[in-house]
């Protein structure tokens, strides 16, 4: 019954992302271009992303306490999710790669991908940079997931899987001001629970990890 309400909720959670883009996006004009479709799929695949990331999260912070309430398969689940969720964050930015393609006959994943301004031409390169920027995070995240049996990485690999916060409030400042799904119901109520929630999650670890250092220097 555990493993049914989890899954439950998790879908559930999932859901509001495709829901509120078929809300504002009829499918068969989503369908109508080849430049509507891809964009459809970009905005879906993002929305799920950041559904996911927050989940991932709300699990990885307190995996133990997870698996005593519900057993060993959430690791597993957890491992498994984040292989999704790297798919989800690398295919929104080729998605995009496509789109620009498409749309305008410019092929140039560098910029995509790479092309990270302080002093940006203007305020949609700013916040593209967030989500540039939030991307690199959760690749060094995975990267320290992946190699975290190697001796030189065995001990600090958690320090690295840390980034995973820090990304989401990159794509989550990324998501609210690059498009209007975030700003739709029912995801706009999501996106403010869990971006809440995440910065309370990283107020707590902070506070857990300094108090005890704080308490010993008084």
């Amino acid at each position: 019954m555990k493993k049914f309400l989890f899954y439950f909720i998790w879908l559930l959670v999932l859901s509001i992302g495709p829901i509120t883009i078929l809300k504002v996006t009829p499918l068969d004009f989503a369908l109508s271009t080849p430049v509507l479709t891809i964009n459809f799929i970009q905005r879906i695949v993002a929305l799920l992303a950041f559904s996911m990331l927050f989940w991932q999260i709300i699990l990885g912070s307190f995996m133990d306490k997870w698996i005593e309430k519900l057993g060993g398969w959430v690791f597993k689940f957890h491992v498994l999710e984040g292989a999704v969720i790297y798919s989800l964050v690398l295919l929104h930015p080729l998605l995009f790669v496509l789109l620009r393609f498409k749309s305008l006959g410019i092929l140039d994943p560098f910029y995509v991908f790479t092309d990270v301004c302080v002093i940006c031409a203007n305020k949609t390169e700013f916040l593209y940079t967030f989500g540039r920027v939030g991307f690199w995070l959760i690749t060094l995240a995975v990267l320290a997931a992946k190699l975290r049996t190697q001796p030189w990485l065995r001990v600090h690999w958690r320090k690295f899987h840390i980034l995973n916060y820090l990304a989401f409030i990159f794509i989550s400042i990324h998501s609210r001001f690059t498009g209007t799904d975030t700003l739709t119901p029912p995801f706009v109520w999501f996106w403010w629970i869990a971006t809440i929630v995440i910065i309370g999650i990283v107020i707590y670890k902070l506070l857990a990890l300094y108090r005890p250092r704080f308490l010993r220097g008084n």
